[in-house]
């Protein structure tokens, strides 16, 4: 007799808590994650740099918006958030199959996509950490001189928020590609530095064939110059749409990685 879907939910809701606790905290233990804590963290040695030469140069009046914006936010949208999501996203299957573990963890009495959920939790939960912990320190070396300002932290959250949504929906895009590909990585490099990096600048409706389309729509907008080169030839779609976007790029990512992990036969090479 078949279980009631009530039941089949709840199991899967569970199956999800327990995969994530698991591999939360091997991963948190693992080598791969003290390399890229320490990469995640050169914005925070660029910043201290820039802060510096700032502090003993004869003109620091270097503007905190123009280094935050040009410098900082390029780095880590283009290029710290695709790298995190790339290697975390598509190892959720591949460290799997490269360690031949998978049969152990398919015959465990757990439906298999909370295998692919509970482990795209644990490492999307990870990495946004590590980026919330630069971000952080970042902000606040540059504003060191203006800690107290209130409305400081309010500009803070959106960028956080900005970046923390194209971990989650990165992350989600490139475990479907583990999930459904032998050597994903290659393919998510092409996707995260080619496609992503080049059909921002196109103009018209093209660019919203990217994920970072949607997350640069989110991003202020300064009318002083301001994000001046991320936000370049950028057609913006409306916040609310880019959140909706995004949020159904995710489910929708996620469902397929679920789908083939589950019905997929995988092949182990020797």
């Amino acid at each position: 007799m078949a279980e009631p879907k009530s039941t089949q939910g709840s199991l899967t809701i569970r199956s999800v808590g327990e995969v994530f606790s698991f591999f939360l905290f091997l991963a948190r233990r693992a080598k791969k994650t003290k390399v890229f804590f320490f990469l995640s963290l050169l914005p925070v040695v660029l910043v201290l740099v820039i802060k510096v030469n700032q502090i003993l140069s004869s003109n620091p009046s270097v503007s905190v918006t123009s280094v935050f914006s040009n410098i900082l936010m390029v780095f880590d949208l283009q290029f710290l958030v695709l790298i995190l999501a790339l290697f975390y996203g598509t190892s959720v299957c591949s460290e799997e199959l490269e360690g031949k573990t998978l049969p152990y963890l398919a015959t465990r009495p757990i439906p298999k996509s909370a295998i692919i959920l509970g482990k795209y939790a644990a490492y999307t939960l990870l990495i946004v950490i590590m980026m919330a912990v630069s971000l952080v320190l970042s902000f606040m070396i540059l504003n060191s001189s203006r800690l107290l300002t209130v409305s400081l932290y309010p500009e803070l959250l959106r960028y956080l928020g900005v970046l923390v949504l194209g971990l989650i929906c990165y992350t989600a895009f490139f475990t479907l590609l583990g999930t459904i590909m032998k050597r994903a990585i290659l393919l998510g490099l092409v996707f995260g530095f080619g496609w992503e990096s080049v059909i921002q600048y196109f103009p018209g409706s093209t660019q919203r064939f990217s994920i970072v389309h949607y997350l640069k729509s989110l991003l202020p907008s300064y009318p002083s110059g301001g994000f001046s080169f991320l936000l370049f030839r950028l057609e913006p779609t409306r916040p609310g749409l880019a959140l909706l976007a995004l949020a159904l790029l995710t489910a929708a990512f996620l469902a397929l990685a679920c789908l083939a992990f589950t019905y997929k036969e995988y092949i182990f090479e020797d």
